[in-house]
This record gives structure tokens, C-alpha cells and sequence, in this order.
């Protein structure tokens, strides 16, 4: 007798106002199951997951047909419940991991008052009752010290706890499903390691059906049953992951696999003519003073210590490390964005450590930041052609119709249209976001750019297609990169060299082929060993093949 399903949906429909974001889905999950949901942002995996939570409505949306029934034995309609009604299954019966832990957890709240909040509404407890089972939820997640933990807020806590927190909130009241959406795609390969591993052991121990949404194959390949292939809202392709992997039917299918990138399987590129060096760190240092009262001595922690390398004109240089280890800070330190406590910095020969605030201003048009999140870095008050044109703005006085004709040529450069100039960001997808903040950093025709993060919010094609018009435009330009990233296997595929950050501190650097196939120090090898599992039947892929515009919708 074949055992019924947790979770079922069946021809299920969602809308905003009149665009059709998921068509006819139907699914099942059975106890002990992971169903990942895979595809491109836009595909309908979210809006697939807020439906069945019932959150759809709450973002503007709302289920049109279908049904999205939960529980074996008596299931209930979970589509034809009112708001009211569905609390009682919300965060109890059925749950979620949402992406960013940080924007999830309220940051005026305390870790314990958070979880003991779901205990108490949904299993009666008292405060201090709670408190205890909130104490022994963080414990069951493996976080060290939970007593303390559960007097710190949210921002005292690293990406990794945070996420675990997530995770002991979804699970607290022990539900029949769980639905992961994209729960490790800000976190670096250790922690994404570490948390894969918590989530299968915590899916044996309670037997959940989980529904894992994710647009990275290698961790489908390591988390994954059965896999769902979602685009447009539509379903490309059902299968175990076996099958997906081995003989996928869909064209789309073959497509996201080659798009996702894998250790080993990208060519490497080859090494940049010698020149002098267009960026050269000597040095740097920067620490933060924390803690401390009124008897209380500061502690100092070194951020950013001693550290040194050099970028020559169209190379990439690639920095990699756990989140933590100091990259950001290094970014905004070498930019004097913040003030480095010691070192130099050398840009195009000029030591832009001892400029003083005008002669900063100029010499910073020569070397520009892409950030990870291109909407939070676009003004959305502004039209595209004076936000791509922004820093020529500034640092050339330029105007009026030069202004528009740059514009206009920048955005051709990064594969968008001439007339999207009169648009807004908003009007823009997350991928076309990224082009248009490179688009603003070439506005300046910058020596050197620095992608912080630039690539690890988008989705796996989208990705590709980024990095390929990131490599187009520094063969073009002559761009050295400094592109950081906690993505090894992005890394390997844009990079010359490589740098690995702990604690601060460089401690190898090298060839990207030496470094990855070769790492002498142990925390390379430890980072190394903790990227997912080569996707089976992967190939390498070449960046230079990548259609640098997204394929119309």
C-alpha cells in the first residue's frame, strides 16, 4: 500500500494583478521526502512557497485555482482557509526557512523572547516553559552555549547562527512539513556545509517532508530525492535526482546544469601579460574596538590584519573566504570608504592612503565597487540615465546631451537597450539590476573594480551571464578585478589568481590552478573540502559561450 503524501498540491494558480506567476503546479511530498524546486528567479519557486504558506496575499498575490492539501490521514484545503484559520497551521504543522536570516529575525528582539513567542502560540506554554523549550531548540540545532545565545539579539550573532536560529523557530513546534527557501545561498561553503548537514540529520529525526527551493543544482545533487523543475511558472521536468542528473528530458534542465558552476570544470584562464601593477595593498590593517563599560577594557579585533597583494591591468584577481574572515572590510578599507589603521594602498602608483578628501573624490574614478545587492545600490527615484551616469556626473561636470549619449552607450555596452534609459530600477530583474551597476561603474572608465559579492544573489544562469560580461569588458578595457566572493567554483571560473582569506589575514595566494588542484594550507584544504559534491555528468563550461543578455521572458 502505497503511503499518502504530507503535502499535496494540485493544479495550482497564482497571480499578480494580471501576470500569471505560477500555472497549473501540481506536487507531491511524503514523510521523510525532499522535494527541491529548482529554477531561475521569476520561475514561481518563492510564489509557489508563499502560496502554500498562505503568505501570497500579504505580497500582493493570490491563489487563483488549485488545491494545497496538508496532513495523511485527515488532509484539510489549506487553499480554502481563511487568515484566521490558517494560524493554526502556520509555524505549527507546516513551516519555513526563509533566505536572509537577518531581514526574518526581529532585530529589536532577543533570540529567546523569539522562539519562546512560537512556543507559546502554538503549544500553550508558559513563559518559562518556553524559555526552556526555546533554550533546548537552539541546543537541538547544534548552537554552542544556548543560554547565552538566548539573551543576544539577532545582530550579535554570525550569517551561520542566524540561519540555525531560523531553523530552530521553523522547527520548534515539530511540523509535517518544512519549506526551505533558499536557506543557504548567503552563506559561504563551510557554513553551507554545516547547515545541509543539520537539516538532513533534523529531517531524519522527525521524519518531516521538506520542500527545498534553491537554483543551485550541486546542492540539489547533495539534499535532493526528487527535483521539480519550475520556469515561467510552469513545470519543465518531475524526476528523482538521479534521472535529472544522469538523462535530464527538458532542454531547460540541460540548461541550468551547465550554467551552475563546478569545481574542476571550468578551463583556466590564462595568465595577464606582465605589467606593473594597477593595484598594490602593502600591508593593511584595520580593527574594530568592541565591548567595554565602565570597568571594562575594549578588545580589539583585527578585521583586516596585515594584509598584501597586487592586481596588474586585465587581470582578476579572486578572494575567498568563510563570512567573517575580513573580505568586505578589506574592500571598503582599500577604498577608504573606511580608514585602514595602517598599509597603503597604491592605485595606478599613487598612494591613496595620504589624500586628503578632494584629491580622493578625483582618484576614485579610477577605481569603482559593484555591491552584492544591486537594488539596494540603485536610487529608485531615479531614472536609469542619470543613475548609470551618476559618477561622471560628478567627477567630469558632464551634462545635458553628452550626458544622455553616455548613457545611452553604457547601457548598449552592458547588453541593454538604448531606450531602457527613460526606465526605472524597479522596472529591471535582479540580473539587469547587476548590468546597469556596472554600467555606473564604467561611467568613470575605471583602472580597477571591485565586485563584492556581485554574483552570489542571482541565480545560476543569470550568474553566467554576468561573470561572461564581466570578462568580455576587462578584455575590452583592460579592468582589473578584485572579485570576492564565498562561491568557489564562480571564483575559479573568472579568476587568474586567487587569494584565501582567514582570520584576516591572506594565507595563500597563487594561480587559480595551483590554489584549487594543489592547496598547501590547511584551511584551503578545509575550505575546498566543504564545496558541494561535483553535479554528476557536469561539463566544463566556457564563460565565453555564455549569451551575455538574459533570454526574453
Amino acid at each position: 500500500m502505497i503511503e499518502a503524501p504530507v503535502l499535496s498540491v494540485k493544479s495550482l494558480s497564482v497571480a499578480f494583478g494580471a501576470h500569471e506567476a505560477v500555472h497549473d503546479l501540481s506536487f507531491d511530498i511524503h514523510a521523510g521526502e525532499t522535494l527541491a524546486l529548482v529554477g531561475e528567479s521569476g520561475s514561481g519557486k518563492s510564489a509557489t512557497a508563499l502560496a502554500v504558506l498562505r503568505l501570497i496575499e500579504r505580497e500582493g498575490g493570490r491563489i487563483t485555482a488549485g488545491q494545497i492539501r496538508l496532513g495523511r490521514d485527515a488532509p484539510v484545503d489549506l487553499a480554502a482557509l481563511s487568515d484566521r484559520q490558517m494560524q493554526v497551521y502556520r509555524g505549527n504543522r507546516i513551516s519555513m526557512i526563509f533566505q536572509e536570516p537577518m531581514t526574518s529575525l526581529n532585530p529589536v528582539m532577543r533570540i529567546g523572547e523569539q522562539l519562546a513567542e512560537v512556543l507559546r502560540r502554538h503549544q500553550g506554554l508558559s513563559r518559562a516553559e518556553a524559555m526552556r523549550a526555546a533554550g533546548q531548540a537552539l541546543d537541538q540545532v547544534r548552537i554552542p552555549d544556548p543560554a547565552r545565545r538566548l539573551r543576544q539579539y539577532p545582530h550579535e550573532l554570525s550569517g551561520g547562527l542566524r540561519q540555525r536560529v531560523m531553523i530552530a523557530i521553523a522547527l520548534a513546534c515539530r511540523p509535517d512539513v518544512l519549506i526551505a527557501d533558499e536557506p543557504t545561498t548567503a552563506l559561504d561553503v563551510t557554513t553551507q556545509a554545516e547547515v545541509l548537514r543539520l537539516l538532513k540529520a533534523l529531517q531524519t529525526e522527525l521524519g518531516m517532508a521538506v520542500l527545498f527551493i534553491t537554483h543551485d543544482m550541486g546542492v540539489v545533487a547533495e539534499v535532493a530525492d526528487r527535483a521539480l523543475v519550475l520556469r515561467h511558472g510552469k513545470t519543465e521536468e518531475v524526476a528523482t535526482v538521479a534521472q535529472l542528473f544522469e538523462a535530464p528530458r527538458s532542454r531547460y534542465a540541460r540548461d541550468l546544469m551547465a550554467a551552475t558552476p563546478r569545481l574542476g570544470t571550468a578551463p583556466l584562464r590564462a595568465p595577464v601579460a606582465q605589467a606593473e601593477p594597477v593595484l598594490t595593498v602593502e600591508g593593511l590593517s584595520k580593527g574594530f574596538a568592541l565591548g567595554g563599560g565602565l570597568f571594562q577594557p575594549k578588545t580589539v579585533t583585527q578585521a583586516v590584519d596585515d594584509v598584501s597583494f597586487e592586481i596588474r591591468p586585465g587581470e582578476t584577481l579572486g578572494l575567498v573566504g568563510e563570512s567573517g574572515c575580513g573580505k568586505s572590510t578589506l574592500s571598503r578599507a582599500l577604498m577608504r570608504l573606511i580608514e585602514p589603521d595602517a598599509g597603503r594602498v597604491r592605485l595606478a602608483g599613487r598612494d591613496i592612503t595620504q589624500l586628503d578628501a578632494a584629491a580622493l573624490r578625483q582618484a576614485r574614478a579610477d577605481i569603482q565597487m559593484v555591491f552584492q545587492d544591486p537594488f539596494a545600490s540603485l536610487n529608485p527615484r531615479m531614472k536609469i540615465a542619470d543613475l548609470v551616469t551618476e559618477p561622471a556626473h560628478l567627477h567630469s561636470g558632464i551634462i545635458g546631451e553628452a550626458r544622455r549619449a553616455l548613457a545611452e552607450d553604457l547601457l548598449e555596452r552592458v547588453t541593454l537597450s538604448r531606450g531602457d534609459a527613460d526606465r526605472y530600477a524597479h522596472q529591471f530583474s535582479g540580473g539587469q539590476r547587476q548590468r546597469l551597476c556596472i554600467a555606473r561603474a564604467l561611467s568613470v572608465s575605471p583602472k580597477v573594480i571591485v565586485a563584492d559579492e556581485a554574483v552570489s544573489a542571482l541565480d545560476v544562469s543569470t550568474a553566467a551571464r554576468i561573470t561572461a560580461l564581466m570578462q568580455t569588458l576587462q578584455e575590452e578595457m583592460r579592468i582589473a578585478f578584485l572579485f570576492i566572493s564565498h562561491d568557489i567554483a564562480v571564483v575559479e571560473r573568472v579568476s587568474h589568481r586567487i587569494a584565501v582569506m582567514y582570520q584576516g589575514r591572506i594565507v595563500e595566494t597563487g594561480p587559480v590552478g595551483e590554489v584549487l588542484h594543489d592547496p598547501k594550507h590547511p584551511y584551503t584544504q578545509k575550505l575546498l573540502s566543504a564545496v558541494p559534491a561535483a553535479v554528476p555528468g557536469a561539463r566544463p563550461v566556457s564563460t565565453a559561450r555564455m549569451p551575455l543578455s538574459e533570454p526574453a521572458e
